[in-house]
């Protein structure tokens, strides 16, 4: 390196300089050259044991060291091909082609992604112009021959919705997806069809398709967010119209929606989370807002009531449970609806409706283990409201504390004290007496609560037990705040 830079320039003749200038180039030439092959080299090790991305990555860098190799062109058009990438496969054909239009090859899987993607005529000229290069090649006859029958499918299929046989044309596009499952053409009219039939979520699967094959369209975001919106899928149309404003951020549609979709689902999460957390109140809060919000879409407007339904049933408010729920049926029947509403029935002392309705949620689903409960609970409940309902003789909610039953027995105690009547109202008054005095006995100790509280009365006497011994007054002498006697004629 010294020597070179004390060369006397001035004294280097032309010659010499072109000399020095080829060796240089033509070292640079081989180093590109070594790493072109490695790149190659590399990409077919990746291939070979399907790491197709891996693959994809070095040949990548084959075509940028080598930007006039067909063949680097054509084995990246093949990954691409693989992967499902229509647009960049044709692109690598189409580049090796023109680099070297006899490589029948190339030709070949160009009509291959032409056939997938239903452009069946260009598909044709291609299938054809392999058999002039490989007149034995009996495939590309075959598909040649079949290109005319593709197309007027295409267009029959295309006739059919524009007359309003979406059905027809749906199986038609059908069939021929199975030949050309990369043609969002085909797609958005199966789709379009789908809507028409109210077949909404094989419209989202078509339309989600047809986003992934066309990847840069505001309009097709745009759509699939609204369809799932319609469908009730808040948060997944919120993924998707987010898509749609990454691409355009102040797109006129999409960014409106985006704002009324972002409410809605902070509204449903809030719903959710609050009745996670059982604050009913702002569960309850939070339904209605949405409900305020939205008032046309109808699965939304049923993920509204559902949680109202839900929420108010948590919280004993039994009636308008009761309004709520059949409010969220008459939209859509669904198991945990029917088990909330199951519940608000129970709460209204209605058993026999509550196991009509938890029924019809075994009924939608077998294996629901709530409604299996719930089921249980009312029969015995059914079975029990025959017999005391200690809750109601004191007044008091099931979820009353011991303190609350306490101050229940007491006022209702002192209210029905036998003392305080006279003649036919004493002997009225001596039963509800010793109802309350069994009402305190059960509420008041855990064991015997949770025993009334499944169904089973503790002092059942046909259960084996007397509920008060040989004597049904012994429970006032032993522990009642109240003395009297009994006058008895």
């Amino acid at each position: 390196m010294d020597s070179l830079v004390n060369i006397n320039w001035n004294k280097v003749t032309p010659c010499l300089v072109l000399l020095l200038l080829d060796l240089v180039l033509e070292f640079s030439e081989c180093t590109t050259q070594a790493e072109v092959n490695k790149h190659l080299e590399l990409g077919r090790d990746f291939l070979s044991r399907g790491q197709l991305s891996d693959a994809l990555t070095h040949y990548h860098a084959a075509v940028e060291g080598d930007p006039h190799n067909y063949l680097t062109y054509f084995k990246r058009g093949t990954v691409y091909y693989a992967l499902g990438k229509a647009k960049f496969a044709l692109q690598d054909f189409s580049k090796v082609l023109d680099l070297k239009p006899d490589f029948t090859a190339a030709r070949v899987h160009r009509a291959q992604v032409y056939l997938k993607q239903a452009e069946y005529m260009h598909a044709k000229d291609d299938f054809l112009q392999v058999t002039y290069e490989d007149p034995y090649n009996s495939e590309a006859l075959t598909y040649f021959h079949r290109m005319d029958e593709l197309t007027e499918e295409l267009r029959l299929a295309e006739a059919y919705y524009r007359g309003g046989d979406f059905r027809s044309a749906a199986e038609l596009a059908t069939r021929l997806l199975e030949v050309s499952p990369w043609s969002a053409t085909l797609r958005q009219l199966r789709a379009e069809c789908y809507i028409a039939m109210n077949d909404l979520f094989s419209a989202v699967s078509d339309i989600r398709s047809v986003n992934r094959l066309q990847q840069d369209s505001t309009a097709g975001y745009h759509r699939l967010a609204s369809l799932l919106y319609q469908l009730g899928h808040v948060s997944d149309a919120l993924k998707e119209v987010r898509e749609c404003l990454k691409l355009d951020p102040e797109h006129k549609q999409c960014f409106p929606l985006y704002k009324k979709l972002k409410k809605i689902d902070k509204l449903l999460l809030r719903c959710e989370q609050s009745s996670e957390a059982r604050q009913y109140s702002d569960c309850i809060d939070s339904a209605k807002s949405v409900l305020a919000a939205e008032k046309e879409v109808t699965l939304v407007v049923y993920e509204g009531r559902k949680w109202l339904c839900s929420c108010l049933a948590k919280d004993e408010q039994w009636t308008d449970a009761l309004k709520e729920c059949n409010s969220a049926l008459e939209i859509q029947k669904e198991g945990s609806v029917l088990c909330d509403k199951g519940d608000a029935l129970i709460g209204l002392d209605m058993f026999d409706d509550a196991i009509r309705s938890f029924k019809e949620a075994l009924d939608l689903n077998e294996g629901l283990q709530r409604a299996k409960d719930g089921l249980g609970r009312a029969q015995k409940l059914q079975k029990q409201s025959e017999q005391r309902d200690y809750y109601k003789i004191l007044n008091v909610k099931r979820s009353a504390t011991k303190q609350e039953i306490t101050k229940a027995y007491r006022k209702a105690a002192q209210k029905w004290h036998p003392d305080n009547f006279q003649g036919d109202e004493k002997k009225v008054a001596e039963k509800k007496f010793i109802d309350i005095a069994a009402a305190k006995e059960v509420l008041t100790d855990p064991e015997k609560r949770a025993q009334f509280d499944s169904g089973v009365d503790p002092l059942d006497p046909e259960g084996g037990r007397q509920p008060f011994g040989n004597n049904p007054f012994n429970h006032f002498q032993h522990g009642s705040p109240f003395q009297f006697k009994f006058h008895f004629n």
